[in-house]
């Protein structure tokens, strides 16, 4: 009778999958955030490491100033909505970002400008199921995820590993013929005010395995009183 009622308690605890991917999407939101963040890139021709400093509002407001190296510093990127903006210091001079470099490389790393406009929730834009489960997953739920026929996302499949505490711990991204584009990791796992978050994430693409992008978080706070003229094109300069 013991373990019945063990069994059941487990059971009824267990998160469903919209859960599961509520809290993958809202692992690094707040009403607003403020970071210094690293992060090293490695590819075949070099490898780089930056020092930034990032701000958000919502969904849809993001300003990111480089700090260190001397030779990029006061570079910064303002996203509001669906726009970019980059201003280079060294010529004094913004240029908005055109639609047809969405799909490039920001700041030289392996994420794309498209990245950082995405402000849609998981749960929204694809259908989804969990098709493993911790016992046969190396302990972690995995979620398979199918782009709705009108949603705005450029994937044709993800499938996402998330831990029974409902940290997301890899996501793997899939091009429109089922090819593995790309690999998300999350990991070092800290306590930062009231949740736990995974401080660094490595992007790696599936064509070249031996290069990655890391973003390791050294400070991160939320919830703080920023203004909407933070985020103008006058806070560039």
């Amino acid at each position: 009778m013991i373990a019945l009622l063990t069994l059941s308690v487990a059971l009824a605890a267990e998160p469903t999958a919209e859960e599961l991917l509520t809290a993958t999407d809202d692992a690094f939101r707040g009403s607003s955030s403020h970071a210094l963040v690293e992060m090293y890139v490695k590819t075949d021709r070099y490898e780089r490491t930056m020092r930034m400093e990032l701000w958000s509002k919502g969904t849809d407001k993001t300003l990111i100033r480089v700090l260190e190296p001397a030779k990029d510093a006061g570079t910064v990127t303002l996203k509001v909505g669906e726009n970019i903006w980059n201003h280079l210091p060294r010529i004094d001079r913004t240029m908005k970002l055109p639609p047809g470099m969405m799909s490039g490389s920001w700041m030289g790393s392996h994420f794309t400008n498209d990245d950082l406009v995405k402000e849609s929730r998981l749960a929204e834009d694809y259908t989804y199921e969990i098709t493993a489960r911790p016992a046969d997953n190396d302990g972690n739920y995995e979620i398979t995820l199918v782009p709705k026929p009108d949603a705005p996302v450029v994937w044709g499949k993800q499938v996402l590993d998330v831990s029974p505490a409902k940290i997301p711990v890899e996501a793997r991204f899939y091009d429109e013929k089922g090819a593995l584009v790309r690999t998300m990791r999350w990991s070092e796992v800290k306590r930062i005010g009231d949740r736990d978050l995974p401080t660094v994430m490595t992007l790696i693409p599936a064509d070249a395995p031996q290069e990655l992008t890391r973003m390791s978080y050294e400070t991160i706070e939320f919830d703080l009183d920023l203004s909407d003229g933070h985020f103008s094109l006058q806070s560039l300069k």
